[in-house]
């Protein structure tokens, strides 16, 4: 499997490397951010834990997280195929992008990229992902990048004891490529 993938212009998925530690670090101190890590990645040890972490999980056949970085090689994101199923060839996409990177497209353009590499290099033939209902910023992120509404799990996640509805969306093989 391709652990690089251009993206769109200007725009590229890799594996993540120790040298992004500190990217790591600045992204989840984004109070956007800080609640979408089990443990926080507040020091350049913790970060390196976290990107060792995907590197596990790629060597297991469990998950795929890729840095999304520009044309310079700054890092602007993740997208992320986990919660991998062999047996019905499922996945769950997940992403998150850098203040800066934010509004500009990166995050649909990754998820589209990291869609087709999923079909193609990881063999999967359905994509999960889902985001709270009171983010249409990711609901967004999720139809640009040609992933359909099938439902809405009630009360699934919760933040400082306040529960949240989730939007589900899913892509399969078969399904056109969105403009």
């Amino acid at each position: 499997m391709r652990d690089h993938v251009n993206a769109a212009p200007g725009l590229a998925l890799r594996r993540w490397k120790t040298e992004d530690a500190r990217a790591v670090m600045t992204a989840f101190a984004d109070p956007l951010m800080c609640g979408q890590s089990v443990e926080p990645a507040d020091s350049v040890q913790a970060a390196e834990r976290w990107i060792a972490v995907r590197g596990d999980r790629w060597a297991a056949d469990s998950a795929y997280s890729f840095a999304v970085v520009d044309g310079g090689g700054l890092v602007l994101g993740q997208v992320c195929v986990g919660s991998v199923d062999r047996r019905h060839g499922v996945g769950w996409v997940s992403y998150w992008t850098t203040a800066t990177a934010r509004g500009r497209g990166v995050a649909s353009g990754a998820c589209r990229a990291v869609a087709r590499w999923a079909f193609d290099d990881a063999e999967l033939f359905r994509l999960e992902l889902g985001h709270r209902v009171n983010n249409p910023a990711s609901c967004g992120v999720a139809r640009a990048a040609g992933f359909a509404v099938e439902g809405q799990q009630r009360q699934k996640l919760e933040y400082d004891g306040v529960r949240f509805d989730v939007e589900l969306h899913a892509r399969l093989a078969t399904d056109s490529e969105p403009l």
